[in-house]
């Protein structure tokens, strides 16, 4: 039998598998479905100092490959998070991370401050990088400084362990690791949404009524990874991957490059007991692998020595006749095929360049305008040369 146990940040889970924030509840109400203790630990929807109503209607939508969602912290507050919901997951036979937003760095400080005595928590994860707030600023998730600072704060006002949850939405997500590290986080969640778009192009009107709002999904799936990738490879801590996994084949890449757990979300919309069954999938993809640890298993990517990259070579001086140009080569095939009528030509359903190629303003002529474009003023592009707009 395979051994699932992992060790995070002091904490023992019973396996790599935990809910993801916002997905699964505010506590235990997904218990109905998947046994509490099915899972390596369950991950709290966001509370934030005060009720939050969330962002206007729709602020859902399904798209290819997952779904856009603007929900924008919709929950209740801590008030009634201390007196409702710590209630009921007391005595859960599970680990349990409490997710905690804010708008500013002392807002984080308090959340921990009023929730580090609870002993129904047994670890926090730090919302930095929600997209759905703040006009998708991404204030604490895109600076490793102020990163740092809130960590700093946190893990100033409780004992527990703290993780950070980063934003793919950044350039280089190491760096971001790295000022979490720096600020005493022992540990990562990798990653949030990335932040996407859908139009409904019959009604011309966005699909989120924020317009843009965050994207996940299977399609999230090669970009956490390399963001999960990046965090290991940037920093010491200990990183839960989060993104696109919908499967036990998903929950093994992630481990592969290194993560010490997981997080699985938009699956569960599709099939909320998936959860549930994914410990024993992963077991057996292990069992099949002859891997009797998971621990094992984790980090044993093999990745390719890639040699740096030298000086550039020196510019090639020929004294060679030039290469022929594209209009130089089609002559020459052309000749040696013969004239349009010769068999050569109609074996090949070659013509002339002159005949095959259309014009670019016979193009122009021919392509359809959308309905409503004739009576529509054109738009200056706010970018071009010389009309002073700079891009904010």
């Amino acid at each position: 039998m395979v051994d699932l146990s992992v060790v995070l940040a002091g904490l023992r889970l019973r396996n790599p598998i935990l809910s993801a924030s916002g997905t699964f509840g505010h506590g235990l109400e997904m218990r109905h479905i998947v046994p509490v203790e099915a899972l390596g630990g369950w991950v709290s929807k966001t509370v934030t100092p005060r009720p939050r109503p969330g962002n206007p209607m729709p602020r859902i939508a399904e798209v290819s490959a997952g779904f856009l969602n603007s929900i924008g912290l919709e929950n209740r507050g801590i008030e009634s998070y201390l007196a409702t919901t710590l209630e009921e997951v007391a005595g859960a036979d599970s680990v349990i991370f409490t997710n905690i937003g804010g708008e500013g760095v002392d807002d984080f400080a308090r959340m921990a401050e009023r929730l580090g005595t609870r002993e129904e928590i047994d670890a926090f994860e730090v919302n930095l990088s929600c997209p759905n707030v703040d006009g998708g600023r991404l204030p604490f998730s895109t600076d490793p400084e102020v990163a740092a600072q809130v960590m700093r704060a946190v893990k100033g006002a409780t004992d527990k362990p703290v993780f950070a949850k980063l934003s793919p939405n950044v350039t280089r997500i190491g760096d971001i690791a790295q000022g979490a590290e720096a600020g005493g986080a022992d540990g990562l969640t990798a990653v949030n949404t990335a932040l996407g778009m859908g139009v409904d192009w019959r009604k011309r009107r966005p699909l989120l009524n924020t317009v843009v709002g965050g994207y996940s999904g299977a399609g999230l799936k090669p970009i956490a990874l390399r963001c999960a990738y990046e965090c290991v490879q940037a920093t010491e801590l200990p990183v839960i991957g989060c993104g696109g996994i919908t499967c036990a084949e998903d929950v093994l890449e992630f481990l592969c490059l290194g993560c010490h757990a997981v997080q699985v979300g938009t699956a569960s919309f599709s099939d909320p007991g998936l959860l549930a069954e994914l410990p024993r999938q992963v077991a057996a993809c292990l069992e099949e692998l002859g891997v009797a640890r998971v621990e094992d298993y984790r980090g044993s990517l093999e990745t390719p020595d890639l040699a740096p990259l030298g000086p550039a070579p020196e510019p090639c001086v020929s004294t060679a006749s030039p290469r022929p140009t594209c209009d130089a080569r089609w002559r020459s095939t052309s000749s040696t095929l013969g004239p349009p009528t010769s068999p050569g030509r109609q074996r090949w359903g070659l013509r002339s360049w002159t005949a095959a190629r259309p014009s670019t303003s016979s193009l122009r002529a021919a392509r359809p305008r959308a309905p409503g474009n004739a009576d529509r003023p054109q738009r200056a592009t706010p970018y071009a040369s010389g009309t002073g707009a700079t891009r904010s």
